[in-house]
This record gives C-alpha cells, structure tokens and sequence, in this order.
C-alpha cells in the first residue's frame, strides 16, 4: 500500500448557509474573520473570509438549489467544526467573548483529551473551541 504523503492540516473550510450576508457579518463578529474575495460557482456563490494572517480561511456558500433549511448534523455530511485554541485560558477567554457577543454556549466541558466550549452559528452548524491536552 506504500506510504501515506504527507497532511500538513485543513486548508479551508467551505459551509453552505441559509443567508449569505448574515453569515459574514456573524463570523466576521464572533470569529474576527474579514471577507478575502468573492468566488463564484456553478448555482451560486461564496464569499470567502481569513484571519489576518491567513491561518483559517472558511467560505460561506449560497447554493440556489439549497431550500434553506437549517443544518443538522443528524445527516450526512459535516457533524461539527472544532477550533483548536492554545490552552485553558484562551478557551476560557473564548468564553469571555461569546458572553460578550450574546452567543449561546455551553459550558467548558472537560474530556480525557482536553477542555472544549460548544455553540452554534446562524445557520445551527455546531463550532467547538477545543484546548488539547486541557492547559
């Protein structure tokens, strides 16, 4: 079978969302994200936003064929997204903020692997800030 090339991470994360425009202003607000360029597709569009330094990019898509119903990762496909965070206090400053912001989370949940905090964007699509290891 050989050996397994090389994976250096996730290059992007593209979502389909009900509302294009909401979801920019949402992720822009919560996650700090700037729009980067606009990007068309066969039966809609994305707009594409990153962090300042380009280490995250997500795209936002509108499909037309997309009846805009709201996700549910009870089907096939994407279950949820998780954020790696530095350490204990970047998760619990991450809470911080969504308390800021008015966005529902749970608590800090701890697991054999690490601390994590749980909410939802516009479109009920379950995003998760994990601490690995729980430091």
């Amino acid at each position: 079978m050989g050996d397994v090339p090389a994976v250096e991470g996730i290059g992007h994360l593209s979502l389909t969302v009900t509302d294009v425009d909401r979801s920019v202003e949402w992720y822009g607000r919560v996650l700090g994200l700037s729009k980067m360029m606009d990007e068309s597709h066969e039966g809609g569009y994305a707009i594409v936003m990153a962090t300042p330094d380009f280490r995250l990019l997500i795209g936002l898509h509108h499909h037309d064929a997309n009846e805009g119903e709201s996700f549910a990762e009870t089907t096939t496909g994407l279950d949820h997204v998780g954020f790696n965070v530095p350490g204990r206090t970047d998760l619990e400053a991450w809470v911080a903020r969504l308390d800021e912001l008015g966005v529902e989370h749970g608590e800090i949940e701890e697991q054999p692997y690490g601390a994590l905090v749980t909410f939802r964007d516009p479109d009920n699509i379950q995003l998760e800030m994990i601490s690995l290891g729980g430091s």
